[in-house]
C-alpha cells in the first residue's frame, strides 16, 4: 500500500489510493514487449546498389512475400514518408514510417502509425576496402514493440519477417544485379 502524504483527509487518501491502483492496471495492461534485431553480411555489392534497393518502397511487394503493398506516401528533403501493409500467417496490418536517407550510406526509420508501440530501424551500407571495390558491409538493427494484447498476435509474425529482411534484400540484389 502506497504512502500518501499526511495532508491528504481520509477521504482524498481513498480516492488517491483508487486513483493509484488505476494508473496501475493501466501500465500493467499497456506493458510494451520490445525486441531488437541485428543483422549485418558483407556482400559483393555496392553501398549504392544495396541502398537504391532499400529505398525502393514500390518494389517491396514484387520479393518481400509478407509484402502485400508498399507505397511512398511523400518525397521529402531528405527522406520519404512511406505505407507498408503486411499480409503473413493470416495477419494483416499496415503501418507508416518516415524515413531518412543519407544517400548511398543510411537509411533511418521511424514509425509514423501502425499497429506497433515501437518500431525504429536503421539501414547501414559500409564500404568494404577503400571504396573502390563492388562490397559492403550491410547492417540493419531494428527495434520494435507491441502492447501485451498485439504482442501474442503479431509478434511472432513480425519476429519472423525482421530476422528475414538482410537476406531477402541480398536475394533482391542477385536478381536485380546478377551474382
Amino acid at each position: 500500500m502506497p504512502v500518501l502524504p499526511p495532508q491528504m483527509t481520509k477521504n482524498t487518501r481513498s480516492g488517491a489510493m483508487i486513483f493509484a491502483l488505476f494508473h496501475v492496471k493501466i501500465l500493467l495492461d499497456k506493458t510494451i514487449f520490445m525486441k531488437t534485431v541485428k543483422k549485418s553480411i558483407l556482400i559483393w555489392y555496392s553501398p549504392a546498389e544495396m541502398y537504391s534497393l532499400v529505398i525502393d518502397v514500390d518494389a517491396y511487394p514484387k520479393f518481400l512475400p509478407w509484402c502485400d503493398n508498399a507505397r511512398v506516401v511523400e518525397h521529402e528533403k531528405d527522406g520519404m514518408l512511406a505505407e507498408i501493409s503486411i499480409a503473413f500467417a493470416g495477419v494483416r496490418r499496415n503501418f507508416t514510417t518516415r524515413n531518412h536517407h543519407i544517400p548511398d550510406r543510411q537509411v533511418s526509420i521511424g514509425l509514423v502509425h501502425g499497429p506497433f508501440s515501437k518500431l525504429e530501424g536503421q539501414w547501414n551500407f559500409l564500404p568494404v576496402g577503400h571504396g573502390q571495390q563492388r562490397a559492403c558491409k550491410v547492417e540493419l538493427v531494428m527495434t520494435y514493440g507491441f502492447d501485451k494484447t498485439l504482442s501474442k498476435l503479431i509478434g511472432p509474425v513480425f519476429d519472423k519477417i525482421a530476422s528475414s529482411m538482410v537476406e531477402a534484400f541480398v536475394k533482391r540484389a542477385k536478381q536485380i544485379y546478377g551474382e
